[in-house]
């Protein structure tokens, strides 16, 4: 063997035990996250997180899995709290609560604009919205609703207006 391939065979062997070492710290990491993601699912699911985000959620239940904290007695302090969110899930059981109690104050176009009548559906639908955006944002009617965000925003529900 010469001292090249020596050296090869050692620079493999370290690369091995090295990623071998590395490799179960992001795992649990990953681990950890999903079960937190599972338990504030279910968390929102029954309407027992309050006000309490996803954020908060997963720093208690974080320190919970690595054993330094014990917030099990805030998950019931909230409790009282939920409930107007289980009447939000009702309605439509598969958005979030915030976006989907939000749209009732926001105001939405009812037909696509005939500026935009020769336009593809979609693009119609699309510019319609955004004209209505524009004017809710200057009188505050767009009911705390951002154009996208995560769990649905006031593009996608107006969308799903249009369409309907």
């Amino acid at each position: 063997m010469t001292f090249r391939s020596a050296c090869s065979l050692i620079a493999i062997a370290a690369g091995s035990i090295g990623l071998s070492l590395a490799f179960p710290g992001p795992v649990s990491a990953q681990t950890v996250r999903q079960d937190c993601s599972a338990k504030y699912q279910a968390a929102k699911t029954a309407g027992t997180l309050g006000d309490q985000t996803w954020q908060q959620f997963y720093s208690q239940c974080a320190a919970e899995a690595k054993g330094t904290a014990a917030p099990t007695t805030a998950a019931p302090a909230t409790a009282p709290a939920p409930a107007p969110t289980p009447a939000a899930p009702a309605a439509n059981p598969l958005k979030p609560a915030a976006p989907a109690a939000a749209p009732s104050t926001a105001v939405f176009p009812t037909a696509i604009s005939p500026t935009y009548a020769k336009e593809l559906p979609g693009k119609a639908r699309q510019k319609t919205c955004l004209d209505q955006y524009k004017a809710n944002k200057a009188t505050n009617s767009n009911g705390g609703l951002k154009w996208i965000q995560k769990g649905g925003g006031y593009y996608s529900e107006c969308n799903k207006r249009l369409k309907s």
